[in-house]
Protein backbone atom coordinates (compact mmCIF):
# COMPACT_ATOMS: atom_id res chain seq x y z
CA UNK A 1 0.00 0.00 0.00
CA UNK A 2 2.99 2.23 0.47
CA UNK A 3 2.84 3.48 -3.67
CA UNK A 4 -0.61 4.82 -2.91
CA UNK A 5 -0.98 8.57 -2.86
CA UNK A 6 2.67 8.96 -1.97
CA UNK A 7 2.51 12.73 -1.94
CA UNK A 8 -0.30 12.75 0.77
CA UNK A 9 1.14 9.96 2.99
CA UNK A 10 4.04 12.45 3.08
CA UNK A 11 2.17 15.36 3.76
CA UNK A 12 0.55 13.06 6.80
CA UNK A 13 3.70 12.44 7.90
CA UNK A 14 5.88 15.36 7.83
CA UNK A 15 3.15 17.50 9.57
CA UNK A 16 2.76 14.51 12.13
CA UNK A 17 -1.42 14.44 11.08
CA UNK A 18 -1.17 10.51 12.31
CA UNK A 19 0.57 7.44 13.96
CA UNK A 20 3.77 6.60 11.12
CA UNK A 21 2.40 3.05 11.44
CA UNK A 22 -1.06 3.95 9.84
CA UNK A 23 -0.32 6.07 7.55
CA UNK A 24 -0.33 3.52 4.44
CA UNK A 25 -3.98 2.38 5.55
CA UNK A 26 -5.39 5.80 5.91
CA UNK A 27 -4.08 6.83 1.83
CA UNK A 28 -5.82 2.95 1.30
CA UNK A 29 -9.02 4.54 2.33
CA UNK A 30 -8.56 7.73 -0.07
CA UNK A 31 -7.65 6.21 -2.82
CA UNK A 32 -10.88 3.43 -2.27
CA UNK A 33 -13.08 6.68 -1.93
CA UNK A 34 -11.48 8.64 -4.82
CA UNK A 35 -11.96 5.63 -7.31
CA UNK A 36 -15.60 5.76 -5.92
CA UNK A 37 -15.99 9.57 -6.47
CA UNK A 38 -15.11 8.96 -10.08
CA UNK A 39 -17.38 6.86 -10.64
CA UNK A 40 -19.80 8.88 -9.10
CA UNK A 41 -18.47 11.80 -11.32
CA UNK A 42 -17.14 13.52 -8.40
CA UNK A 43 -13.47 15.22 -9.40
CA UNK A 44 -10.65 14.90 -6.57
CA UNK A 45 -10.67 17.98 -5.74
CA UNK A 46 -14.73 18.49 -5.13
CA UNK A 47 -15.77 17.24 -1.61
CA UNK A 48 -19.53 16.53 -1.26
CA UNK A 49 -20.59 15.45 2.40
CA UNK A 50 -23.17 13.71 0.84
CA UNK A 51 -20.99 11.40 -1.63
CA UNK A 52 -18.57 10.62 1.47
CA UNK A 53 -21.55 9.58 3.88
CA UNK A 54 -22.50 7.06 0.82
CA UNK A 55 -19.04 5.35 0.88
CA UNK A 56 -18.68 5.48 4.52
CA UNK A 57 -22.29 3.54 4.91
CA UNK A 58 -21.04 1.01 1.71
CA UNK A 59 -18.42 0.05 3.95
CA UNK A 60 -20.04 -0.60 7.14
CA UNK A 61 -22.91 -2.59 4.99
CA UNK A 62 -19.68 -4.98 4.14
CA UNK A 63 -19.40 -7.50 7.04
CA UNK A 64 -15.83 -7.32 6.22
CA UNK A 65 -15.32 -4.05 7.38
CA UNK A 66 -15.41 -3.11 11.04
CA UNK A 67 -16.38 0.00 13.06
CA UNK A 68 -13.07 1.02 13.62
CA UNK A 69 -12.19 0.54 9.78
CA UNK A 70 -15.16 2.94 8.71
CA UNK A 71 -14.21 5.24 11.24
CA UNK A 72 -10.28 5.69 10.28
CA UNK A 73 -11.54 5.95 6.52
CA UNK A 74 -14.06 9.02 7.71
CA UNK A 75 -10.63 10.56 9.36
CA UNK A 76 -8.61 9.64 5.66
CA UNK A 77 -10.91 11.70 3.65
CA UNK A 78 -11.44 14.29 5.86
CA UNK A 79 -7.41 14.77 6.16
CA UNK A 80 -7.47 14.46 2.40
CA UNK A 81 -9.53 17.78 1.94
CA UNK A 82 -9.52 19.84 4.71
CA UNK A 83 -5.71 19.31 5.59
CA UNK A 84 -3.89 18.13 2.26
CA UNK A 85 -5.73 19.80 -0.59
CA UNK A 86 -6.44 23.06 1.45
CA UNK A 87 -1.96 23.63 1.17
CA UNK A 88 -1.94 22.30 -2.14
CA UNK A 89 -2.42 25.20 -4.51
CA UNK A 90 -5.28 24.72 -7.34
CA UNK A 91 -6.56 22.03 -5.03
CA UNK A 92 -9.81 22.52 -3.30
CA UNK A 93 -11.52 25.96 -3.38
CA UNK A 94 -10.58 28.16 -0.71
CA UNK A 95 -14.38 28.57 0.59
CA UNK A 96 -14.24 24.79 1.56
CA UNK A 97 -11.02 25.17 3.33
CA UNK A 98 -12.37 28.56 5.86
CA UNK A 99 -14.22 26.84 8.42
CA UNK A 100 -15.90 28.42 10.62
CA UNK A 101 -14.91 28.58 15.06
CA UNK A 102 -17.07 25.69 15.30
CA UNK A 103 -16.18 23.53 12.55
CA UNK A 104 -12.44 23.99 13.27
CA UNK A 105 -12.95 22.74 17.09
CA UNK A 106 -14.70 20.09 15.41
CA UNK A 107 -11.57 19.23 13.65
CA UNK A 108 -9.19 19.78 16.42
CA UNK A 109 -11.29 17.67 18.33
CA UNK A 110 -10.98 14.70 15.45
CA UNK A 111 -7.20 15.21 15.55
CA UNK A 112 -6.56 14.98 18.83
CA UNK A 113 -8.42 11.70 18.89
CA UNK A 114 -6.58 10.70 15.82
CA UNK A 115 -3.20 11.10 17.81
CA UNK A 116 -5.17 9.32 20.88
CA UNK A 117 -4.23 12.16 23.15
CA UNK A 118 -5.53 12.07 26.89
CA UNK A 119 -9.09 13.47 27.62
CA UNK A 120 -8.27 15.62 30.01
CA UNK A 121 -5.96 17.68 27.17
CA UNK A 122 -8.49 17.04 24.73
CA UNK A 123 -10.31 19.31 27.09
CA UNK A 124 -7.96 21.44 27.69
CA UNK A 125 -6.94 22.22 24.05
CA UNK A 126 -10.37 22.85 22.51
CA UNK A 127 -11.16 25.48 25.35
CA UNK A 128 -8.03 27.26 24.64
CA UNK A 129 -8.87 26.89 21.21
CA UNK A 130 -12.20 28.72 21.60
CA UNK A 131 -10.89 31.34 23.72
CA UNK A 132 -7.97 32.43 21.54
CA UNK A 133 -10.34 32.25 18.52
CA UNK A 134 -12.91 33.79 19.64
CA UNK A 135 -10.58 36.46 21.11
CA UNK A 136 -8.75 37.18 17.94
CA UNK A 137 -11.25 37.60 15.79
CA UNK A 138 -13.37 40.31 17.94
CA UNK A 139 -10.09 41.85 18.37
CA UNK A 140 -9.17 42.31 14.57
CA UNK A 141 -10.71 42.49 11.32
CA UNK A 142 -10.32 39.01 10.37
CA UNK A 143 -13.54 36.83 10.00
CA UNK A 144 -12.59 33.16 9.66
CA UNK A 145 -10.11 31.45 11.92
CA UNK A 146 -8.32 30.57 8.58
CA UNK A 147 -7.02 34.25 8.34
CA UNK A 148 -5.18 33.78 12.02
CA UNK A 149 -1.68 34.09 11.80
CA UNK A 150 1.37 33.94 13.94
CA UNK A 151 0.80 37.51 14.93
CA UNK A 152 -2.28 36.98 16.58
CA UNK A 153 -0.93 33.83 18.24
CA UNK A 154 1.87 36.43 19.91
CA UNK A 155 -1.23 39.02 20.40
CA UNK A 156 -2.96 36.72 22.31
CA UNK A 157 -0.22 34.96 24.49
CA UNK A 158 0.77 38.60 25.22
CA UNK A 159 -2.64 39.52 26.57
CA UNK A 160 -2.73 36.52 28.36
CA UNK A 161 0.45 37.98 30.10
CA UNK A 162 0.31 41.85 30.19
CA UNK A 163 -3.70 41.91 30.80
CA UNK A 164 -4.74 38.84 32.35
CA UNK A 165 -1.71 37.95 34.00
CA UNK A 166 -1.90 34.43 34.39
CA UNK A 167 0.81 32.32 35.54
CA UNK A 168 3.82 30.81 33.29
CA UNK A 169 2.16 27.17 33.54
CA UNK A 170 -1.19 28.73 32.45
CA UNK A 171 0.35 30.47 29.28
CA UNK A 172 2.35 27.53 28.57
CA UNK A 173 -0.85 25.30 28.58
CA UNK A 174 -2.25 28.09 26.59
CA UNK A 175 0.86 28.08 24.21
CA UNK A 176 0.53 24.36 23.62
CA UNK A 177 -2.75 23.93 22.52
CA UNK A 178 -2.27 27.28 20.08
CA UNK A 179 0.77 24.99 18.52
CA UNK A 180 -1.74 21.98 17.96
CA UNK A 181 -4.77 24.42 16.30
CA UNK A 182 -1.33 25.78 14.15
CA UNK A 183 0.27 22.76 12.82
CA UNK A 184 -2.19 20.58 13.02
CA UNK A 185 -5.33 21.98 12.23
CA UNK A 186 -4.49 25.41 10.40
CA UNK A 187 -1.33 23.76 8.27
CA UNK A 188 0.05 26.84 8.97
CA UNK A 189 4.18 27.74 9.95
CA UNK A 190 4.86 28.69 13.73
CA UNK A 191 8.39 29.97 13.05
CA UNK A 192 9.23 33.45 15.45
CA UNK A 193 6.79 32.48 18.31
CA UNK A 194 10.18 32.55 20.39
CA UNK A 195 9.83 36.25 20.60
CA UNK A 196 6.38 36.22 22.01
CA UNK A 197 5.54 37.92 25.65
CA UNK A 198 5.38 34.98 27.97
CA UNK A 199 5.82 34.90 31.87
CA UNK A 200 9.25 33.58 33.00
CA UNK A 201 8.90 31.19 35.29
CA UNK A 202 11.18 30.85 38.25
CA UNK A 203 12.86 27.70 40.27
CA UNK A 204 10.01 26.88 42.65
CA UNK A 205 10.20 24.47 45.57
CA UNK A 206 7.70 22.31 46.12
CA UNK A 207 5.53 21.89 49.34
CA UNK A 208 6.55 18.67 51.63
CA UNK A 209 4.56 17.72 54.69
CA UNK A 210 6.59 15.99 57.51
CA UNK A 211 6.80 12.95 58.74
CA UNK A 212 4.38 13.77 61.10
CA UNK A 213 2.39 15.66 59.52
CA UNK A 214 1.86 12.85 57.22
CA UNK A 215 0.74 10.98 60.23
CA UNK A 216 -1.18 13.62 61.80
CA UNK A 217 -3.05 14.11 58.06
CA UNK A 218 -3.83 9.98 57.91
CA UNK A 219 -5.60 10.20 61.17
CA UNK A 220 -8.35 12.67 59.74
CA UNK A 221 -9.04 10.54 57.00
CA UNK A 222 -10.85 7.41 56.97
CA UNK A 223 -11.86 4.94 54.22
CA UNK A 224 -11.42 4.98 50.81
CA UNK A 225 -9.92 8.46 51.23
CA UNK A 226 -6.98 6.87 53.59
CA UNK A 227 -6.33 4.15 51.30
CA UNK A 228 -5.81 6.41 47.76
CA UNK A 229 -3.08 8.84 50.54
CA UNK A 230 -1.39 5.99 51.56
CA UNK A 231 -0.82 4.31 48.05
CA UNK A 232 0.16 8.23 47.04
CA UNK A 233 2.51 8.58 49.59
CA UNK A 234 3.89 5.39 49.75
CA UNK A 235 4.27 4.81 46.01
CA UNK A 236 4.91 8.01 44.87
CA UNK A 237 2.30 7.83 41.74
CA UNK A 238 0.82 10.85 40.50
CA UNK A 239 -3.00 11.29 41.54
CA UNK A 240 -4.70 9.98 37.68
CA UNK A 241 -1.64 7.35 37.50
CA UNK A 242 -3.18 6.00 40.84
CA UNK A 243 -7.08 6.34 39.56
CA UNK A 244 -6.25 4.57 36.29
CA UNK A 245 -4.82 2.23 38.34
CA UNK A 246 -5.81 -1.40 36.94
CA UNK A 247 -6.63 -4.71 39.14
CA UNK A 248 -3.62 -6.31 36.67
CA UNK A 249 -1.17 -4.17 37.61
CA UNK A 250 -0.51 -4.63 41.15
CA UNK A 251 2.04 -7.61 42.40
CA UNK A 252 1.40 -8.45 45.78
CA UNK A 253 4.20 -10.98 45.84
CA UNK A 254 6.57 -8.70 44.44
CA UNK A 255 5.08 -5.04 46.55
CA UNK A 256 5.18 -3.78 43.23
CA UNK A 257 3.13 -1.61 41.13
CA UNK A 258 3.64 -1.16 37.52
CA UNK A 259 2.53 2.08 36.12
CA UNK A 260 0.77 1.94 32.58
CA UNK A 261 1.13 4.91 30.40
CA UNK A 262 2.43 7.58 33.07
CA UNK A 263 3.36 10.97 32.28
CA UNK A 264 5.40 11.07 28.17
CA UNK A 265 3.45 7.89 27.76
CA UNK A 266 5.74 5.92 29.71
CA UNK A 267 5.48 2.59 31.97
CA UNK A 268 7.62 2.15 35.11
CA UNK A 269 7.41 0.41 38.37
CA UNK A 270 6.99 1.37 41.71
CA UNK A 271 6.81 0.07 45.36
CA UNK A 272 3.38 -1.13 46.99
CA UNK A 273 3.23 -0.22 50.54
CA UNK A 274 3.42 -2.88 52.74
CA UNK A 275 1.48 -1.49 54.92
CA UNK A 276 -1.61 -0.94 53.18
CA UNK A 277 -1.53 -4.75 51.52
CA UNK A 278 -4.13 -6.51 53.76
CA UNK A 279 -6.87 -3.42 53.34
CA UNK A 280 -5.97 -2.76 49.44
CA UNK A 281 -6.87 -6.81 49.43
CA UNK A 282 -9.75 -6.45 51.19
CA UNK A 283 -10.93 -3.40 49.12
CA UNK A 284 -10.42 -5.38 45.71
CA UNK A 285 -13.00 -7.73 47.02
CA UNK A 286 -15.60 -5.29 47.42
CA UNK A 287 -14.67 -3.55 44.29
CA UNK A 288 -14.61 -7.42 42.71
CA UNK A 289 -18.14 -7.93 43.95
CA UNK A 290 -19.10 -4.79 42.55
CA UNK A 291 -18.24 -5.81 39.13
CA UNK A 292 -20.00 -8.87 38.81
CA UNK A 293 -23.10 -6.84 39.80
CA UNK A 294 -22.24 -5.05 37.17
CA UNK A 295 -21.86 -7.99 34.86
CA UNK A 296 -25.06 -9.57 35.97
CA UNK A 297 -26.64 -6.34 34.91
CA UNK A 298 -25.32 -6.93 31.43
CA UNK A 299 -22.35 -3.98 32.14
CA UNK A 300 -19.16 -4.10 33.58
CA UNK A 301 -16.78 -3.23 30.48
CA UNK A 302 -14.13 -0.92 31.26
CA UNK A 303 -12.83 2.20 28.74
CA UNK A 304 -9.47 -0.40 27.06
CA UNK A 305 -6.32 1.77 25.95
CA UNK A 306 -5.31 2.60 22.67
CA UNK A 307 -6.38 -0.04 19.80
CA UNK A 308 -6.57 -2.82 22.71
CA UNK A 309 -10.29 -2.86 22.84
CA UNK A 310 -10.37 -3.92 18.96
CA UNK A 311 -7.31 -6.71 19.96
CA UNK A 312 -9.08 -8.27 22.72
CA UNK A 313 -12.64 -7.47 21.88
CA UNK A 314 -13.88 -9.66 25.42
CA UNK A 315 -10.71 -8.40 27.71
CA UNK A 316 -12.90 -4.97 28.90
CA UNK A 317 -15.48 -7.30 30.92
CA UNK A 318 -11.99 -9.32 32.57
CA UNK A 319 -11.34 -8.89 36.12
CA UNK A 320 -7.41 -8.20 35.34
CA UNK A 321 -8.99 -4.92 33.44
CA UNK A 322 -10.77 -3.10 36.29
CA UNK A 323 -9.83 -0.57 37.97
CA UNK A 324 -8.69 -0.51 41.41
CA UNK A 325 -10.67 2.53 42.48
CA UNK A 326 -13.87 2.63 40.39
CA UNK A 327 -16.59 5.79 40.63
CA UNK A 328 -19.58 4.84 42.24
CA UNK A 329 -21.85 4.95 39.56
CA UNK A 330 -21.88 3.94 36.11
CA UNK A 331 -21.28 6.94 33.41
CA UNK A 332 -21.87 7.58 29.68
CA UNK A 333 -18.24 7.64 27.99
CA UNK A 334 -17.95 11.03 26.40
CA UNK A 335 -16.23 9.72 23.49
CA UNK A 336 -17.98 6.51 22.27
CA UNK A 337 -21.44 7.01 24.44
CA UNK A 338 -20.98 3.41 26.28
CA UNK A 339 -22.41 3.19 29.28
CA UNK A 340 -19.37 1.79 31.77
CA UNK A 341 -18.07 2.47 35.17
CA UNK A 342 -15.24 4.92 35.09
CA UNK A 343 -12.78 5.22 37.79
CA UNK A 344 -12.42 7.72 40.45
CA UNK A 345 -12.23 10.85 39.93
CA UNK A 346 -9.47 13.55 40.35
CA UNK A 347 -11.88 16.13 41.89
CA UNK A 348 -13.25 13.60 44.09
CA UNK A 349 -9.87 12.62 45.69
CA UNK A 350 -8.52 16.09 45.90
CA UNK A 351 -11.72 16.64 47.83
CA UNK A 352 -11.60 14.70 50.60
CA UNK A 353 -7.95 15.55 50.92
CA UNK A 354 -8.59 19.29 51.29
CA UNK A 355 -11.18 18.05 54.27
CA UNK A 356 -8.53 15.80 56.12
CA UNK A 357 -5.99 18.84 55.92
CA UNK A 358 -8.43 21.35 57.01
CA UNK A 359 -8.91 19.16 59.81
CA UNK A 360 -5.51 18.01 60.57
CA UNK A 361 -4.96 22.04 61.15
CA UNK A 362 -1.88 21.81 58.67
CA UNK A 363 -1.16 25.18 57.39
CA UNK A 364 0.57 24.42 54.69
CA UNK A 365 -0.31 25.35 50.54
CA UNK A 366 -0.49 21.84 49.65
CA UNK A 367 -2.72 19.29 47.59
CA UNK A 368 -2.77 15.33 47.05
CA UNK A 369 0.75 16.06 44.90
CA UNK A 370 2.89 17.14 47.74
CA UNK A 371 1.85 13.87 48.87
CA UNK A 372 4.48 12.84 45.87
CA UNK A 373 6.68 15.45 47.21
CA UNK A 374 7.13 14.03 50.23
CA UNK A 375 7.48 10.49 49.09
CA UNK A 376 10.28 11.75 46.72
CA UNK A 377 11.88 13.71 50.37
CA UNK A 378 11.89 11.36 52.84
CA UNK A 379 13.36 8.30 50.43
CA UNK A 380 16.00 11.02 50.02
CA UNK A 381 15.98 12.20 53.98
CA UNK A 382 16.46 8.37 54.34
CA UNK A 383 19.25 7.66 52.49
CA UNK A 384 18.12 6.72 49.20
CA UNK A 385 20.18 6.87 45.98
CA UNK A 386 18.55 10.03 44.24
CA UNK A 387 18.78 8.01 40.88
CA UNK A 388 16.60 5.40 42.22
CA UNK A 389 14.21 7.95 43.27
CA UNK A 390 14.45 9.29 40.04
CA UNK A 391 13.48 5.98 38.94
CA UNK A 392 10.72 5.38 41.12
CA UNK A 393 9.19 9.03 40.17
CA UNK A 394 9.67 8.36 36.79
CA UNK A 395 11.73 11.87 36.03
CA UNK A 396 13.41 11.35 32.43
CA UNK A 397 16.21 13.42 34.00
CA UNK A 398 17.74 13.56 37.36
CA UNK A 399 17.68 17.29 37.05
CA UNK A 400 13.78 17.40 38.21
CA UNK A 401 14.86 15.14 41.39
CA UNK A 402 17.40 17.23 42.35
CA UNK A 403 14.90 19.79 43.45
CA UNK A 404 14.22 17.78 46.57
CA UNK A 405 17.83 17.89 47.78
CA UNK A 406 17.12 21.88 48.41
CA UNK A 407 14.05 21.11 50.37
CA UNK A 408 16.13 18.90 52.58
CA UNK A 409 18.41 21.39 53.51
CA UNK A 410 15.87 22.99 55.49
CA UNK A 411 14.38 19.83 57.59
CA UNK A 412 15.95 17.75 59.71
CA UNK A 413 16.55 13.83 58.82
CA UNK A 414 14.01 11.67 60.34
CA UNK A 415 15.55 8.17 61.29
CA UNK A 416 11.56 6.88 61.80
CA UNK A 417 10.31 7.49 58.36
CA UNK A 418 7.49 5.32 57.51
CA UNK A 419 9.44 4.95 54.50
CA UNK A 420 12.78 3.21 55.31
CA UNK A 421 11.08 -0.07 56.03
CA UNK A 422 9.06 -0.01 53.11
CA UNK A 423 11.90 0.62 50.64
CA UNK A 424 13.80 -2.14 52.39
CA UNK A 425 11.39 -4.59 51.75
CA UNK A 426 11.36 -3.60 48.15
CA UNK A 427 14.47 -4.11 47.33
Amino acid sequence: MNELLPDYQKFLLDHKLAQEKNISFLAYWVSRYLRFAERKGISQVEYRETAVVEFLEQLRADQRTTEWQARQADDAIRLYYFHYLCQKSGGIQKGDCDADSGAVLKEAERLIRLKHYAYSTERTYLQWIERFVDYSLEAGKKKKPADLDVADFKNFLSHLALNQRVSSSTQNQAFNALLFLFRNVLGKETAGLGDSVRAKRGQKLPAVFSVDEVKKLFEHLSGISLLIAEMLYGSGMRIMELARLRVKDIDFDADTIFVRSGKGDKDRSTVLPSAVKERLLEHLEKVKALHGKDLAAGRGEVHMPDALERKYPKAAKEWAWQYVFPADNLSVDPRTGKIRRHHISDTAIQSAFKNGLKKAGIAKHASVHTLRHSFATHLLQSGVNIREVQDLLGHKNVETTVIYTHVLRNMSYAPKSPLDQLYERHN
